[in-house]
């Protein structure tokens, strides 16, 4: 977790410390009770970081990628990777079962969605955002 909740780490110390007192006859309970903490304490930053978001749009101000967010050009190129990987079983099972119509079929559809996520990228990533050497 990158930021530590006090709260929470009070919460599962809590739960720890009952379950060595009750004994692991309840170790369930106590765990979906400490996995509902999580569970709404995810929502709430969740929430939180959606009407900050709404708040900088309905301003006008574009929001801020973070620090971990993926350039989108990676982003892209991740995606017609695991597309490629994904295709030699496709493939395979494609060319198996219908023969060469069915391997047109389905390298059709790869370089459908490939196309139709590749739009998107111009849309997303001006030139002058490429990362070095990926506009060559």
């Amino acid at each position: 977790m990158a930021t530590h909740d006090p709260d929470l780490r009070r919460d599962l110390d809590a739960t720890l410390q009952t379950r060595k007192e009750l004994g692991p006859e309840y170790e369930s309970e106590l765990l979906e009770s400490f996995l509902e903490k999580v569970e709404q304490n995810v929502d709430r930053q969740v929430r939180r970081h959606l009407a900050e978001q709404q708040v900088q749009v309905a301003r006008g101000i574009r929001p801020q990628p973070r620090d971990n967010d993926v350039h989108p050009f990676w982003q892209h190129f991740g995606f017609a990777a695991l597309s490629l990987v994904l295709a030699v079983p496709l493939s395979a099972i494609a060319a198996g079962t219908t023969g060469l119509a069915g391997l047109i079929v389905c390298w059709a559809g790869i370089a459908g969605v490939n196309a139709a996520h590749g739009a998107t990228l111009r849309h997303r990533l001006p030139a002058s955002n490429a990362p070095d050497g990926a506009a060559d």
